[in-house]
């Protein structure tokens, strides 16, 4: 390890790395199972589900307990700490919880039934953190920990996933880079001391209870002249030093990188088996969605090929939905201008928002179609029933591609388009981040026939997915062509599950058998 840390930090003082590491060392990490075909994840703010007066981990746990103890496994905990703006990825204190969710604690409390996984937003920091102050303020021990201003360094190449300015001003005539906002200032971690400081906080979330840790835009972090600043080497040789030490430390803990990205640079964070447990499958979203808008799986069944099997320590994060829009830049390379622009539009005819990117030439592209899933994926003509087969139907490929499956809080939960949240923020994002008052969403699950179907449906689709263990995420997937109307697989290594969906409104004949219309099947092969 420590040919690595010197290859990145020439002149690194390596005892200092020694140092942090036998500290804690010295700690009692508690043990982890790895993933396996009974592991689900649901993805969550720490706050979605809230009752006033208390701590919403612990009204998150109520629910937890009352609804899906046995169902979901593993909670992704969105950004739980103190911070200022985005939703939490803009954090204040990377060791404080924000009060609204309650305390250290609180989170303990909900880790007892579940594994948790906690999102590290490595690659910025608030503007209100007090390491950025202490930057501006012109403290030595922090003057390399930010990225001023040079006219030396060329920053023409960068890679920009949002429209505003690269640097901001700020006081004390300190201009700093800042990717995504003016509040989101980006740590420099060709700082020796940058690379210390965040390793210590991986290593304390490893020890308060994550048995998961998601790296947030970590494609970012390493800053070259001349370069995109994205992907680079050095970006990937730390994920890999946080990989052995986690391996060593704290073994089975999932490392999951967070990069939407096309496709191809997205899974170049497997690395050679050394870098990450597991990477988000960021283009199963968007070509879900166009698989069920065309009726067509005949793309989705040219990609699904490509994927494989990884190791037995190495697997992809599968989503459909998240707190994030749908992204388009992963599929570059797999859908025409033309099919993306099919996307756009029907989103944009469903109620949802559209977001931009800035490119390296000066002109704006779409990064991300902001809806509810739910809501882009149906054909508003459609009566609800079939509305709702359409949806267990594109939940049905989530939990039988090889990998992970993790569910959408707002699609379990059966959500729509929240135009309130949208309206009262003006933030694109916002129109899939509804939160839920308990007694109400309670009521609302009791009462209300559209949500309560589609909770107790998706429920009983995970139930049953968890009796077969050629679900495992480490085991074979092969792709089988049919039909252009139907997505097909068989899952397993010994023995095989057959996976067949109807992604039409129509019946479809194959065989000796018939799918009726976003009918589904698992059939285990003898």
């Amino acid at each position: 390890m420590k040919d690595r840390i010197l290859k990145l930090y020439p002149t690194a003082d390596y005892t200092r790395f020694e140092n942090l590491i036998n500290y804690w060392k010295q700690k009692q990490f508690e043990k982890v199972n790895k993933v396996d075909e009974q592991t689900i994840y649901m993805i969550t703010y720490g706050d979605s589900i809230y009752k006033e007066g208390k701590p919403s981990a612990i009204t998150l746990k109520n629910f937890m307990d009352k609804y899906l103890k046995g169902i979901i496994t593993d909670i992704h905990l969105l950004p739980m700490f103190e911070y200022t703006s985005d939703d939490g990825f803009s954090v204040v204190d990377y060791n404080k919880i924000d009060p609204n969710i309650g305390d250290w604690d609180d989170i303990k409390s909900l880790s007892q039934d579940y594994r948790l996984m906690y999102d590290f937003v490595a690659n910025h920091v608030s503007q209100s953190n007090d390491i950025f102050k202490k930057f501006l303020s012109n403290e030595p021990e922090y003057k390399d920990f930010f990225i001023e201003f040079d006219e030396d360094f060329d920053y023409s190449k960068v890679v920009r996933p949002r429209t505003s300015p690269l640097f901001h001003d700020y006081e004390n005539n300190h201009k700093v880079l800042s990717t995504f906002s003016k509040d989101q200032v980006d740590l420099n971690f060709c700082s020796y001391d940058v690379f210390l400081y965040t390793t210590d906080i991986l290593l304390s979330y490893a020890y308060n209870g994550a048995t998961s840790i998601r790296l947030d835009a970590i494609g970012f972090i390493w800053k070259e002249s001349g370069t995109g600043c994205m992907h680079l080497p050095q970006a990937h040789e730390i994920i890999k030093l946080w990989r052995l030490i986690l391996d060593d430390i704290k073994p089975n803990t999932q490392i999951i990188t967070e990069t939407n990205v096309p496709h191809i640079e997205n899974i170049s964070y497997f690395g050679d088996n050394d870098e990450a447990n597991m990477v988000y499958q960021f283009a199963l979203p968007p070509l879900v969605l166009h698989t069920f808008i065309n009726g067509d799986a005949t793309k989705l069944s040219e990609w699904a090929k490509t994927i494989h099997p990884i190791s037995d320590t190495a697997t992809y994060f599968n989503f459909l939905s998240s707190h994030d829009g749908i992204g388009l830049r992963p599929t570059e390379g797999i859908l025409t201008d033309e099919e993306r622009i099919v996307l756009v539009n029907r989103v944009e005819k469903n109620g949802g928002k559209v977001s931009y990117k800035q490119n390296v030439d000066g002109t704006q592209s779409v990064y991300e179609l902001n809806i509810n899933y739910h809501d882009a994926l149906v054909d508003n003509s459609y009566d609800v029933e079939t509305q709702i087969k359409m949806i267990k139907a594109a939940n049905s490929i989530l939990l039988s591609v090889i990998g992970v499956p993790a569910i959408y809080y707002n699609t379990l939960l059966g959500s729509r388009n929240d135009y309130k949240g949208l309206e009262e923020s003006g933030i694109n994002r916002r129109i899939n981040r509804e939160k839920f008052d308990y007694d109400n969403l309670v009521t609302q699950l009791e009462q209300d026939t559209r949500r309560n179907t589609i909770f107790n449906e998706l429920c009983k689709m995970i139930q049953e997915r968890k009796k077969y263990p050629e679900f495992n995420p480490y085991e074979q997937q092969i792709i089988l062509n049919i039909d252009p109307r139907v997505f097909c697989l068989l899952r397993g290594d010994d023995s095989k599950v057959l996976f067949i969906v109807n992604v039409t409104n129509s019946v479809v004949d194959y065989t000796e058998e018939a799918l009726s219309p976003y009918e589904f099947k698992w059939i285990r092969l003898d």
